[in-house]
């Protein structure tokens, strides 16, 4: 039991324990920190976040790692020990945020991490270092509340969830999920309950042809004409897809998008070039099978290909699951009763539309996930970004809850 009186208690005692305030200026701070990933700019990556991370957590008194996930981008773990006979719940997050595009175009500064009418605003405020800042507020609340945990609350801060997602990679080919019995991803999402996400295939069609001069094409094999015709077979992939599939309650229909077209390097317009890329990005629900998706597409660019005279490979760059959680695992009820506590309603339930590094906790580590956040899920990555205070404060309730409920035993919700 997480208390001598009872796990009841200590759920009480840890919510009174959550200081909003402290919550709040730590996101502030971590705002502040243009956490892009940019190679050679010493402020333009990870490093000052993770440190930033590191250091808070040392003040928490917890045991903290600090891990290059690949050279210069760094993960931070720290535990909150309770138990050494019980389970690891993990709160995941990640300290890189994409890049504040043209600053002119943002109302606010957009690494000025100004609040207004209720609002935090900046880049990453949302994706996510208020869902990082709800986690540490959480484990601080923990422990200054004395509540005694059944198991471990392991705090798992890391690199490169924007790019290939080495941070988590190296968590898991590290060994830091081992004896985890489940893991809140803190990504936004409105602070509901997400058990389904997206799942996701990275992909290039490459077309190769012979390269002649633009006044006689005849004399060569035009790539493009291949790749055109792949693009057009890919949409009649996805209206497939979608009759074969329908639409999922939480994510939607499947999709097949291409992203990139490209032709020669460099362009010149009285080149008839050898070479043309299509790139696509599939999006996957709940039964589809990415081996199968990626014959389909491979036959599609070779079909495609000798039409036009030319010939084709597909390269599949990155390829991700779609995950699904049990509403019956122990983390689902866990987060389930903790909304219910702190929202005082029933929980409400959608879905990730894209990836998140709880991908490979689930498809890797077969850890069970729960991605819950601040935060709106169509706000990341456009300008003025923006979180809710209110909703920093209550996910870090929540997270606090349900750490409770996972590591504690039962306690009352109504």
């Amino acid at each position: 039991m997480p208390t001598e009186s009872g796990a009841g208690s200590a759920v009480d005692a840890a919510l009174a324990a959550v200081d909003d305030g402290y919550t709040l200026d730590l996101a502030r701070r971590l705002v502040r920190i243009p956490s892009v990933y940019r190679p050679g700019d010493p402020r333009g990556n990870e490093t000052e976040a993770a440190a930033l991370v590191a250091d808070e957590l040392r003040r928490l008194d917890l045991v903290v790692r600090v891990e290059d996930a690949a050279p210069g981008r760094p993960n931070v773990i720290a535990d909150l020990a309770g138990s050494s006979a019980g389970p690891i719940l993990i709160f995941e997050g990640h300290t890189d945020v994409v890049t504040e595009g043209e600053a002119a175009d943002w109302s606010v500064p957009p690494f000025g991490a100004e609040i207004r009418d209720g609002r935090l605003y900046g880049r990453g405020s949302a994706d996510m270092k208020a869902g990082v800042a709800a986690a540490i507020g959480a484990v601080r609340a923990l422990r200054d509340a004395g509540t005694r945990l059944s198991g471990t609350v392991r705090l798992a801060v890391v690199a490169d969830e924007e790019g290939m997602m080495a941070g988590i990679k190296a968590f898991i080919r590290n060994g830091w999920a081992e004896g985890a019995a489940g893991a809140i991803i803190c990504e936004p999402e409105e602070n509901a309950i997400c058990l389904v996400q997206k799942g996701g295939i990275r992909a290039l069609a490459r077309f190769r042809g012979r390269m002649a001069h633009g006044a006689m094409p005849k004399s060569g094999r035009n790539p493009i004409p291949a790749a055109a015709a792949f693009v057009r077979e890919a949409g009649s992939l996805e209206a497939r897809y979608v009759t074969r599939h329908g639409r999922h309650a939480f994510l939607g229909e499947p999709s097949v998008t291409p992203t990139l077209l490209r032709a020669g390097e460099p362009a010149q317009l009285n080149v008839m070039h050898a070479d043309a890329v299509v790139g696509l990005d599939i999006r996957t629900i709940p039964g589809q099978e990415h081996a199968a998706i990626c014959a389909d597409l491979a036959a599609a660019a070779a079909e495609s290909a000798a039409a036009a005279g030319c010939t084709a490979e597909l390269e599949v760059i990155e390829e991700r699951p779609w995950t699904e959680t049990d509403p019956s695992t122990p983390v689902a009820v866990a987060v389930a009763e903790a909304c219910r506590r702190v929202q005082g309603r029933p929980p409400r339930f959608a879905g990730v539309p894209g990836a998140t590094d709880g991908t490979f906790l689930h498809a890797w580590a077969r850890v069970p996930i729960v991605t819950i956040g601040p935060g709106d899920v169509t706000i990341p990555h456009q300008v003025d970004e923006f979180v809710r205070v209110a909703e920093i404060a209550e996910a870090c309730r929540i997270y606090a809850a349900a750490a409770c409920r996972f590591l504690g035993g039962e306690w009352p919700t109504r």
